[in-house]
């Protein structure tokens, strides 16, 4: 925790003391000359909690993407982004049921083979907060049929 912190929190803290000094008023709590030094309760307890619910909201909309509909063209041709289609085939179990040969057809040639029941698809590096590890796609399967379809972190 650098210095800046303080100083971010600090910052918050002015606008949070009207605010509460506002409130106060309108809400008629205390005396006019009291208000001000009662206005401090709440801003030392609010801008942390402020601070904190801000950087919340920076890491989730930095970690968020948008799912896509499955497209073989897309997933072909857009290796590193595969992650936004792979909720699509796990959610409409697109694969399951489906012969090794019709997932392969499917889904492309460029799969690790981990043992002749599963095989592993890239699927790039997710967007989020320190994530740096690629996602797969692992698709299990049970006398040449896919059984389970998983997605996981490398």
């Amino acid at each position: 925790m650098g210095p800046e912190v303080p100083i971010i929190v600090l910052i918050l803290a002015i606008p949070t003391y009207f605010i509460s000094k506002w409130l106060m008023a309108r809400l008629n709590i205390g005396k006019e000359k009291n208000r001000k030094f009662l206005a401090i309760l709440p801003t030392v307890i609010l801008s942390p909690i402020i601070y904190v619910g801000v950087i919340m909201i920076w890491i989730s909309s930095i970690s968020y993407h948008a799912p896509v509909d499955f497209n073989k063209n897309e997933w072909n041709s857009n290796v590193e982004e595969r992650f936004k289609m792979s909720e699509d085939i796990i959610d409409s179990e697109l694969l399951t049921g489906k012969t090794q040969e019709e997932a392969i057809q499917l889904l492309g040639k460029d799969f690790i083979t981990v043992t002749r029941n599963e095989i592993i698809y890239g699927l790039g590096v997710a967007p989020g907060l320190f994530n740096i590890d690629p996602d797969y796609l692992s698709i299990k399967f049970e006398n040449g049929t896919v059984v389970n379809v998983n997605r996981y972190k490398g």
